[in-house]
């Protein structure tokens, strides 16, 4: 018996649209993440990057659950001494909520050169349009 290993050049990538209007932030990254992994194919490779393209539509209307909206903070350092910054997650979904779904995706891929691989893979929009019209993307429906 030989076990199978997906090639990336053989393997058949197709574009999904995921519409986040009243989805729970972590559920919608995860799953969007196993997507652009390949965890969903049957070819699944771990060291290769079988996953397929997403676009994330109206993540302006993304949930989070609990007093995590108040409570939760997102934090990144600027690179100088004392310079950690902390936004809360209230202020950061009204003026960037792109950016929060970016990273809750980032987050949850392996933290090496095919993660930024895979990471290219993902389209995040505010609004219910998006500029990947041609590629024919179907329908992705989160569990």
């Amino acid at each position: 018996m030989k076990t199978y290993t997906a090639k990336a050049q053989t393997v058949e990538k197709k574009w999904y649209v995921v519409d986040a209007e009243g989805v729970s932030l972590g559920r919608l990254a995860s799953q969007v993440a196993s997507v652009l992994r390949g965890k969903n194919k049957p070819e699944f490779t771990p060291n290769t990057d079988t996953g397929d393209y997403v676009i994330v539509v109206n993540c302006d209307k993304v949930v989070l659950t609990g007093n995590k909206l108040e409570d939760k903070y997102f934090c990144y350092h600027t690179g100088y001494i004392g310079g950690l910054k902390q936004i809360p997650y209230k202020q950061m979904l009204a003026e960037k909520s792109d950016v929060v779904v970016y990273e809750a995706v980032k987050g949850m891929l392996p933290k090496n050169s095919l993660g930024r691989q895979m990471l290219k893979k993902l389209r995040v929009y505010k609004g219910a349009e998006h500029n990947q019209a041609a590629q024919k993307p179907e329908v992705l429906e989160l569990k």
